[in-house]
């Protein structure tokens, strides 16, 4: 017999979903490293494979898209809304940016 989780989520969204979760995390990680050390810094010792923190965050991004196509694709998330979200949020934003460009919004 088989037991509904109590999210009402499939396996299969779960897993999209900590797929998702993931890899923000792992762009929230590499926006801390530049920030305390810059976009062309590289480890010192040799990890990330000698690639500067704007290529490891260049990376993750990549893989946000990913994730978000893999859940498009599935039915997750709708392209539309996504779309009517971002051009939302670049009408709101400008405000609080301080150091853009005025004509960059």
């Amino acid at each position: 017999m088989s037991t509904r989780h109590f999210n009402n989520l499939t396996p299969a969204e779960a897993e999209r979903l900590a797929l998702l979760s993931e890899e923000c995390g792992e762009c929230i990680q590499a926006v801390g490293k530049i920030l305390r050390h810059g976009y062309d810094s590289v480890h010192p010792e040799g990890k990330d494979k000698g690639n500067c923190n704007r290529d490891n965050l260049e990376r993750e991004m990549g893989d946000i898209l990913a994730a978000m196509q893999i859940m498009k694709e599935t039915g997750d998330i709708d392209q539309k809304h996504l779309t009517e979200w971002r051009e939302d949020k670049l009408t709101r934003v400008g405000k609080y940016l301080h150091h853009q460009p005025k004509d960059f919004l």
